[in-house]
């Protein structure tokens, strides 16, 4: 049995999604400072929220929306941010580019850096999820919403570290789902870029295959950033150990 002291040192050491099982991950999850604040936050602001609440129907459209919003924003941001090829052409963005989508490409399955941090996830709540419950609720609707987007968040987290994880879904839904994120990783990134659902890839026309795309992209580890592109915008390379980086383990 793991003793206190024991878990407490888990994050003192380097992680590997790929050797670890579902025990492992619900410690690493529930023992994460960024998870820890999404929880106690969500449970404030739903404490809140009993003490200001908004109307019945309100709230419920705010969950809902919050709901289905998210996918969409987090697949606007994946495509059109995180895999755009300015944020490293950017001094005061390179850093953050790097922590948040470069490191993970580069080596996917490496556990710290999937996590996201919190100064690159909670700014985003208050404009997505609390300012249209305010607009639709007020102060509830707002705490709702607030609540919602933060418990979304953890659950997006937990969901991209099973993608990741050294275990095959039972599930065929959730195969399936592990199998086009793990394609977008290791044979082409510029393509299935949901996490928890691909109704907005189907949509936009970026849902595929492996059999659909047989040529494996170039640039599915480094996102375009080379060593040449590196020579020129030196910004994600000076924060770097080492150029190249040396890519995680490589799975279909």
């Amino acid at each position: 049995m793991k003793t206190l002291s024991t878990t407490l040192r888990f994050w003192d050491r380097t992680h590997q999604l790929g050797r670890m099982g579902l025990r492992d991950l619900f410690l690493a999850y529930f023992t994460h400072y960024a998870v820890i604040v999404y929880l106690v936050l969500a449970g404030a602001s739903i404490a809140a929220f009993a003490r200001w609440p908004a109307p019945l129907v309100p709230t419920l459209a705010i969950v809902l929306l919050v709901a289905v919003a998210y996918p969409l924003v987090w697949y606007v941001l994946h495509r059109w941010v995180l895999h755009s090829r300015w944020m490293f052409k950017v001094p005061a963005l390179a850093g953050i580019w790097k922590r948040i989508h470069y490191d993970h490409h580069m080596d996917p399955d490496r556990l710290e850096i999937l996590f996201g941090a919190l100064h690159t996830t909670l700014p985003t709540l208050p404009l997505v999820a609390a300012l249209p419950g305010w607009l639709i609720g007020g102060t509830g609707g707002a705490l709702i919403g607030f609540a919602t987007g933060l418990l979304y968040t953890a659950f997006y987290e937990f969901a991209h570290c099973v993608q990741h994880l050294g275990w095959k879904p039972r599930n065929r839904w959730l195969a399936t789902m592990k199998r086009r994120h793990m394609e977008h990783h290791f044979h082409d990134e510029d393509g299935n870029f949901g996490i928890t659902s691909f109704v907005w890839d189907r949509l936009f026309g970026t849902l595929y295959t492996r059999t659909q795309r047989p040529a494996k992209s170039a640039t599915v580890f480094n996102l375009g950033y080379t060593d040449a592109v590196a020579a020129r915008y030196p910004a994600v390379a000076n924060r770097s150990r080492s150029m190249p980086h040396r890519p995680g383990r490589r799975r279909s």
